[in-house]
């Protein structure tokens, strides 16, 4: 009887974990599923993009990045990194800010690593943006002029809602390698 109930319990652990596992693969299927779409929603406005997307060193790509605040506010969002064209892992995204805004948003971001050096960095946990990086609003002929600054280059595209402020200034990023 005792080797009965053992046997039920360790199956119905296995039957848990093994449901853990699927669900967390099937999310990160659909936040990649959901980056291919933001990828090809970022070219359809601005076609130029697409030659951003094929030179660049790598890029992360936030497909769904949800932001509100009432005074003190905050962003996050999982997304997708690609290193010369191939898929190496997720990425999450943090902010949290200070100053007069108020609303919500939902938005895309894609952040373009311009060499291994800046790639690296992001990997490593230690790409911050400051106060003064600025993102280029994803848009016909946006990108023709835009540069990157200390190796990395932000393009964000809106999808919803209204806020008053709409800075990068204080994501943080922690990359998970697959």
């Amino acid at each position: 009887m005792k080797t009965i109930k053992g046997l039920t319990l360790q199956l119905l652990l296995f039957g848990v974990i093994t449901s853990v596992y699927a669900q967390s693969d099937s999310k990160k299927q659909k936040i990649v599923e959901d980056s291919q779409n933001a990828k090809t929603e970022f070219i359809k406005a601005d076609k130029e993009m697409s030659d951003l997307f094929s030179k660049a060193y790598g890029y992360a790509i936030f497909p769904n990045v949800g932001k509100g605040g009432v005074g003190v506010g905050g962003a996050a969002g999982t997304g997708t990194v690609y290193e010369q064209e191939k898929f190496i892992g997720m990425a999450k995204l943090s902010q949290v800010s200070v100053g007069f805004q108020f609303g919500g948003q939902a938005y895309q971001e894609v952040i373009f690593f311009e060499d291994n050096k800046a790639m690296d960095r992001f990997k490593k946990n230690k790409i911050e943006f400051s106060a003064q990086v600025s993102a280029v609003a994803a848009a016909s002929g946006a990108s023709a002029n835009a540069k990157y600054v200390e190796g990395v280059m932000v393009f964000t595209k809106q999808k919803g809602g209204l806020m008053y402020e709409a800075a990068v200034g204080g994501q943080k990023f922690k990359f998970e390698p697959k």
